[in-house]
């Protein structure tokens, strides 16, 4: 009798060229919920750029590619000046029975230093949240991520920031040593994940957390924000009538 695959499981590895590898991962399912009283076009839709910053090679382009195409290889390719993708991804709010539709801009930063000051404002300009990556088998490069920060602050009023600590899948666990970037987390009041292009290890949920601040800031400035029409529909059962206005 025939054996079926487990289709979750499978991934296609192409060689190229160079000798590198490309591995092609399945997209994850993801579930959508709907709720009387809701409908698609009555969810939240909010736009936003973000960028990935760190010193070059530290793994922003990987992770990128792993996160919106579910891709890694394991080839260098140096970004020149800025590259752009895109993804949509589903952020829950308190209280609200559909998740809000959050499309983002990802903005793949060079990391040669050199190009530090031209960066400034030709490319974070706009941005609504950062992602600063740091490579775990340099050390240095998580101190270096204090200057990319503050670059993007001058320009961002403080942009809601998460921080990576990338290539964790290279470190032994008893040599794995995570102060310095706790530290860094600490500094800018941020949040910080281990992660790992190669294996996926917590790529999402960077994505995610960041995602979740933005909204969050969002809403806070304007309650309203990205909601055709800009009012909140009824609750299920809730009286028609309009609400007496404070006098």
């Amino acid at each position: 009798m025939p054996v079926r695959r487990d289709e979750s499981r499978v991934r296609l590895a192409i060689k190229i060229e160079n000798g590198a590898r490309t591995v092609m991962y399945p997209p994850p399912k993801v579930r959508t919920e709907r709720s009387p009283g809701w409908s698609v076009a009555q969810r939240r839709h909010l736009k936003a750029k973000i960028a990935l910053v760190g010193e070059a090679a530290v793994g922003k382009t990987s992770l990128i590619r792993r996160y919106v195409e579910s891709q890694f290889s394991d080839a260098y390719l140096m970004t020149i000046g800025v590259k752009v993708s895109k993804k949509r991804l589903d952020i829950a709010i308190p209280g609200e029975p559909v998740a809000a539709l959050l499309e983002l801009a990802v903005w793949d930063v060079m990391g040669q230093p050199k190009f530090r000051e031209l960066l400034q404002e030709a490319y974070f300009t706009g941005v609504s949240g950062i992602i600063g990556v740091a490579d775990l088998t340099r050390p240095d490069t998580v101190t270096a991520l204090y200057e990319w920060i503050d670059r993007v602050d001058r320009v961002t009023s403080q942009a809601p920031l998460v921080l990576a600590g990338n290539k964790a899948d290279l470190v032994p666990k008893e040599k794995l040593r995570t102060g310095d970037l706790e530290g860094l987390a600490q500094a800018f009041h941020a949040e910080w994940r281990l992660t790992s292009a190669k294996t996926g290890k917590n790529v999402e949920e960077v994505f995610q957390l960041l995602g979740g601040r933005i909204v969050d800031r969002a809403l806070k400035a304007r309650p309203e924000i990205g909601i055709a029409g800009g009012t909140l529909p009824a609750p299920q059962g809730a009286d028609a009538d309009p609400a007496p206005k404070a006098g």
